[in-house]
């Protein structure tokens, strides 16, 4: 299906702005230059507001280790006993894990996965019935075109069925699907898409790639959609993570180029820039709150919890978290797990509070690879303490 088209792309001096604010607070990491030698400053983390160096934050438990033996998983998506689904990119198999952790068992292939350098099965999420309707959606990358479909999946989760296809007519290519999926406290389905490998799709408002879309259930558009148009937002790169604060607040991440790596807030109708723009290197598009180098990141999953965004990284092979306050960062971002795992695909937040990290090391097809160590892929459990409780 083609869209109909989005308003007209926001530009502004904001962004401008806002990166001169970003590298006077810039956080520079391990092997930054100092602004004192005289030499050019390279900072790795730039937020776009002034960080209170005594704003607390919350912390990290260890990490327990869940199941292992998985190959390239992707997606992962809680069900209401407390146990998890997971997608593998390659395979095309979704795993059932149990709450307590365990062999993961699989429930069945979804049909029709054409696998690329990036491409296979992505995200997976949960209908909020699930209980009633036993419906998961996915994000399926084909041949000719990808998609996300509704599957129904068997009581005894031994097996599942394609039931629908609730949207298609994404642009496919070898690299950059996006691919993740959230269901919003509003009860609509959200899309990350990447700009299948041509930037041009991102500023393309008649292009459903390098976008983050909105539909309903159904597949239909909800009427307070910008432009009658499943597109909520372009000028995306490559949208590999969404979640949701407390307030309904929307969040992105967005892998980047060669120079910084997004944390966005998502604005209806709005244009974050791409391919003008890359974080606050350009003067187009909504700035985002938040950049990291790609060398230190090229986020994938992202997941809200304790007042914090929670970002898995692939080429830098760590779990971020930024401290958020509605649509502000209110720290820097923070460096967890660094080198420990290799590269987290996805983060998300059970239903008992702790995040699970899905590791990333059997898939080796994109850059910043690691040798995968005995065991992977795995899942890991972390424990998340509010601020001041340890």
């Amino acid at each position: 299906m083609r869209p109909h088209p989005l308003s007209p792309r926001a530009r502004g001096a904001a962004r401008a702005t806002a990166a001169l604010l970003g590298l006077a607070v810039a956080g520079g990491l391990a092997g930054c230059t100092p602004a004192t030698t005289g030499e050019t400053p390279d900072p790795r983390v730039v937020t776009s507001a002034p960080t209170d160096p005594g704003t607390a934050v919350a912390t990290l438990g260890e990490p327990e280790e869940l199941t292992t033996g998985l190959e390239a998983p992707w997606g992962l998506t809680f069900l209401p006993d407390g146990s998890a689904l997971v997608s593998e990119r390659i395979s095309g198999r979704i795993l059932h894990v149990a709450a307590d952790g365990g062999p993961a068992r699989e429930v069945g292939v979804v049909p029709d996965v054409a696998v690329s350098s990036e491409g296979g099965l992505l995200g997976i999420v949960a209908s909020p019935d699930f209980a009633q309707d036993r419906t998961v959606y996915a994000s399926v990358s084909g041949r000719d075109e990808n998609r996300v479909v509704a599957l129904t999946v068997a009581e005894d989760l031994g097996s599942l069925a394609v039931d629908r296809v609730l949207l298609d007519g994404i642009l496919t290519a070898d690299r950059h699907h996006g691919g993740r999926l959230a269901v919003g406290p509003d009860g609509h389905l959200w899309i990350g898409t990447g700009d299948a490998f041509e930037p041009e799709n991102a500023a393309d408002d008649d292009s459903l790639n390098g976008k983050v879309l909105r539909i309903a259930t159904d597949g239909s558009i909800p009427e307070d959609n910008p432009a009658d148009s499943p597109i909520y937002s372009g000028g995306h790169r490559n949208v590999q993570g969404i979640t949701f604060g407390p307030d309904g607040t929307p969040y992105a991440s967005e892998l980047g180029h060669r120079t910084w790596d997004e944390v966005n807030v998502l604005r209806p109708g709005e244009d974050y820039g791409w391919p003008e723009t890359e974080g606050v290197a350009g003067d187009t598009g909504v700035p985002p709150i938040a950049t990291i180098h790609p060398d230190d990141a090229s986020p994938s999953g992202v997941a809200y919890a304790a007042g914090s965004l929670w970002i898995g990284a692939l080429g830098g092979q760590r779990l971020w978290q930024l401290p958020v306050d509605g649509p502000a960062a209110t720290a820097d971002p923070i460096e967890h797990l660094a080198g420990t795992y290799g590269r987290i695909r996805t983060v998300e937040v059970a239903p008992d509070g702790a995040l699970w990290l899905v590791t990333s090391n059997t898939d080796r097809a994109t850059w910043g690879g690691t040798d995968p160590r005995p065991g992977d892929d795995r899942i890991l459990r972390v424990e998340v303490a509010e601020p001041g409780e340890r």
